[in-house]
């Protein structure tokens, strides 16, 4: 492979920048550029050492600088590695750049790093996938869950089920190719079945991680929804920490959708604030409602907003006939004013009931707490491993689909043979999965989602 470089610092003013070069040719690319202070060529220096020197372009000098080399394979990416640390300004960051390119380097694509990195052995395709979930985690949890992944916690877990599969073909592949033979054991269709339904059940297991994990890294699609003037605006500039959306004491203001990413606690909110819901002839308005209602059957939660100085309304029992069986909480809006809302109406029909003042931002404490029962899964362990993204899913799904498939054909007294076609299909996807056995067009797709320089 050619030796390639990048900025591997973001592309923004600060303290330092690191430009990052790979390759069998790194110090000799280093050394047409960078002269150590002790005299010593970047070629000679050990792994895990540091120089310290200067940049130059035709004899004159760019910056003090401190070069580092990684000697493979113990380096990020399996290959010679040196990285120039320089002063963090944009334009002198992207001259020494410029400089390591017209010495014979090449500009790295999105993600070639940690693709190097896969392709040289030095993780699994899971744990390259994480290394984007670990440097985009904006909370705790989130990143908790990403680490686990990079050290390996989902390519432990299929590793396993893959064994247990290989168990499998090869007692299969045994007994079809020597039947005569004492020393091969029967396969015996009833023990066959109990180890594939084994293999089942860690797959669903696996496979049920995926809407957790999808929460986790993407946050939870939420809706607030609620009649005219009952507070969703405020609501939404409440936790959003400025005013995103337009408050006023006019009833349906907001005609269309506002969307903002919130944390609340340890958890990511993907937060639209919905137009008013009521019965109306205004066309414009009568479209924004129906967007409403098509935003409550897409959430993952809604936010069902009623105000608690005022009866409840036909418009905010029709909302609440609206939500059906989706997860949602009844805020109880404008608390600092005489409670007249039904509040046992409401509870009847919400699990979580929960007296706020988006106006004076009090009760939030409570919504916290409230989605942390909702959505944190104590149940799932980090170390166990998560399923990541669409990708891992399907390979999961269709492994998954065979091992049923394998089950139906021993139900039905079909040949072993027939057996053993699907189980290898299971098999095949698994490796796909942990990129053990990873067509070129997959690979290259999975690192086009990094940044450069990662």
């Amino acid at each position: 492979m050619s030796t390639v470089a990048a900025i591997s610092t973001p592309n923004a003013v600060g303290g330092i920048s690191v430009i990052r070069i790979s390759g069998s040719d790194a110090f000799a690319v280093s050394d047409r550029v960078f002269r150590a202070y002790s005299g010593k060529k970047v070629s000679d220096m050990e792994g895990y050492t540091c120089s310290y020197g200067e940049i130059t372009e035709n004899g004159e000098k760019l910056d003090d600088v401190v070069l580092t080399v990684f000697r493979a394979p113990k380096s990020y990416t399996g290959e010679d590695v040196a990285e120039i640390s320089c002063h963090g300004g944009i334009y002198i960051t992207r001259q020494i750049l410029r400089l390591v390119l017209s010495a014979g380097a090449e500009l790295a694509e999105a993600g070639e790093f940690t693709k190097r990195a896969f392709l040289n052995g030095k993780m699994s395709l899971t744990q390259a996938e994480a290394v984007m979930d670990v440097i985009s985690s904006t909370g705790r949890n989130e990143l908790r869950y990403a680490v686990a992944l990079k050290d390996g916690a989902m390519f432990r877990r299929i590793t396993s089920v893959r064994e247990k599969i290989v168990k499998v073909l090869g007692d299969l592949a045994a007994w079809a190719d020597y039947p005569e033979e004492e020393d091969i054991p029967f396969v015996d269709p009833v023990t066959l079945e109990a180890e594939l339904a084994d293999i089942r059940e860690d797959l669903s297991r696996l496979s049920a991680t995926y809407d957790y994990g999808k929460i986790i890294r993407e946050g939870i699609n939420t809706v607030i929804v609620g009649r005219p003037n009952v507070g969703k605006s405020t609501l939404m500039n409440c936790l959003s920490g400025y005013e995103r959306s337009i408050v006023t004491n006019i009833a349906g203001t907001t005609r269309d959708v506002v969307e903002e990413y919130v944390k609340i606690g340890e958890l990511t909110i993907r937060l639209s604030d919905t137009a008013g819901i009521r019965d109306t002839d205004d066309q414009i308005e009568q479209r924004g409602v129906e967007i409403a209602y098509g935003k409550i059957r897409e959430a993952d939660l809604v936010l069902a907003v009623f105000d608690s100085s005022e009866e409840l309304s036909a418009d905010d029992r029709n909302i609440i006939r609206s939500l059906g069986d989706r997860k949602a909480i009844a805020l109880l809006n404008k608390s600092d004013k005489e409670r007249v809302a039904d509040t046992e109406y409401l509870r009847e029909h919400f699990r979580y009931v929960i007296e706020i003042s988006a106006k004076n931002s009090s009760g939030i404490d409570g919504l916290e707490e409230c989605l942390e029962k909702m959505f944190i899964n104590e149940e799932i362990d980090s170390q166990d491993g998560i399923i990541a993204n669409e990708r891992q899913k399907q390979c999961l799904e269709m492994s998954l689909a065979s091992v049923n498939d394998a089950l139906c054909i021993l139900r039905n007294g079909e040949s072993l043979d027939a057996v053993t076609v699907v189980i290898d299909e299971a098999l095949a996807n698994l490796l796909r999965l942990t990129g053990e056995n990873v067509a070129d067009s997959v690979v290259n797709e999975v690192f086009s989602r990094f940044c450069v320089g990662k």
